[in-house]
């Protein structure tokens, strides 16, 4: 019998060996591939059709989240509150995702109604007829929430920071303006849709608690589209970043507060360095116990929150830092991210504090493992961006392995301030 009195064994995270349950994979008719987990205890599913039609396929601007918006907005069968009052009447959520390279139409369900609820995404799937009263809708809201986001600095300054490191006419870089929203038609959305949903490349990610026929079920609605498995290339687009680094855009007359971004081009996960710079990154400022955060949050008070991350881009991507903080220390901020950096490059991180951050990342990382639905998106990045599938555990032993001399290394690679752009919106 357990004595209660005595405390269990304290372990470090790292000393955990994690396991990233492996898909089942098959193909339908057509080719089309589904990546399946079957797990969890509850009789719930969440199923994604991933489609290569994102803004980097569009000809025009915001085409692609406009098609991709109005998938749920009207069929040949069905109108947009048919379609809605179909997914409510079984207590299940439907939506769409519009990103760089790929939209993406999602449904969560639970298990026993997911026969009901298939022939309804096959109907916006093969006969969508993009209303043009729905469009009409789609461009007013639209224009109304940019209208208000262009108000907020920390908007402006997410739109203009990628803007720089890519260039306006990158899919990366590009933005949406109003008058853009005016212009797209339903003749273009219907052309999108024929080319990139009817005739593109899908994908199907499932996970949850699977009913025993669901392939076959996947098959009967989806094995027949002319969408397939074939290789879709995604265009790519050299960046054209701007040759200025420094930029100061007053935005609010009245803004007590500046969004500060301050962003350089870094390699995609293919690089043999991403796998190490997370590491640095999470040291950095990639968690609430980071450099930046006990520095400027902490000790000099100048904001609520500061974080760096690694841009997940397919193609080129960035480190980028971002905060807001009181118009008045903007400056003070930006000097400090600077300080950080140079730290880094001179001193080499304590076994102590390395120590903290892998615990801290193999403890985030099991948190993830939580779930099918989480596992599915670990597995959702990996094939998407066309990684290995032991890169999980690449990952995993750089976390447990890299080295205080190999983390200053890299600071001295990347973290230099002439490469970065910086950015205070007011």
């Amino acid at each position: 019998m357990m004595n209660r009195k005595i405390a269990p064994q304290i372990k470090d995270a790292i000393e955990f060996n994690l396991n990233l349950k492996p898909y089942e994979h098959y193909k339908l008719d057509n080719g089309i591939s589904v990546y399946a987990i079957n797990a969890g205890a509850q009789e719930v599913l969440q199923l994604e059709w991933v489609f290569y039609a994102g803004n980097s396929f569009e000809q025009k601007k915001g085409v692609a989240a406009a098609t991709n918006f109005l998938l749920k907005n009207g069929t040949n069968s069905r109108n947009a509150f048919q379609l809605n009052e179909a997914f409510e009447y079984y207590g299940a959520f439907c939506n769409r995702s519009c990103f760089n390279e790929t939209a993406i139409l999602s449904l969560h369900s639970l298990s026993k109604h997911v026969d009901k609820l298939l022939p309804v995404i096959e109907d916006m799937l093969t006969e969508s007829v993009f209303p043009s009263s729905e469009l009409e809708i789609y461009q007013q809201n639209s224009k109304q929430r940019l209208a208000v986001n262009l108000k907020k600095a920390e908007f402006v300054a997410s739109r203009l920071i990628d803007s720089y490191l890519y260039g306006e006419k990158h899919p990366y870089g590009v933005y949406t303006n109003p008058e853009d929203l005016d212009h797209i038609s339903v003749k273009e959305c219907i052309q999108f849709y024929n080319d990139y949903y009817l005739n593109g490349k899908c994908i199907i990610f499932v996970a949850g608690n699977l009913p025993s026929d669901l392939k076959e079920q996947l098959n009967t609605h989806f094995g027949k589209l002319k969408a397939s498995n074939t290789l879709l290339e995604v265009p790519e687009i050299v960046a054209k970043p701007a040759t200025e680094k420094k930029y100061r855009i007053q935005n609010d007359v009245g803004a007590v507060q500046g969004a500060i971004r301050i962003a350089a081009p870094f390699p995609n996960r293919q690089h043999p360095d991403f796998k190490k710079v997370a590491v640095l990154n999470t040291l950095f400022g990639g968690f609430f116990g980071s450099r930046l955060m006990g520095n400027i949050r902490e000790d000099k008070g100048y904001t609520y929150g500061i974080y760096s991350y690694l841009q997940n881009h397919k193609q080129q991507s960035a480190w980028l830092i971002s905060t807001e903080a009181g118009k008045d220390v903007c400056e003070a901020t930006i000097e400090e991210v600077y300080k950080e950096m140079k730290l880094l490059r001179e001193r080499k991180v304590s076994d102590d504090e390395l120590l903290l951050v892998r615990n801290y990342m193999i403890g985030s990382i099991l948190g993830d493992l939580d779930g099918p639905f989480h596992i599915i998106a670990r597995w959702k990045n990996i094939i998407l961006n066309e990684l290995e599938d032991d890169y999980f555990y690449q990952s995993i032993n750089e976390i447990k392995t890299i080295t205080p001399d190999t983390l200053q290394e890299l600071a001295n690679k990347y973290l230099c301030p002439e490469k970065f752009y910086e950015l205070v919106v007011y």
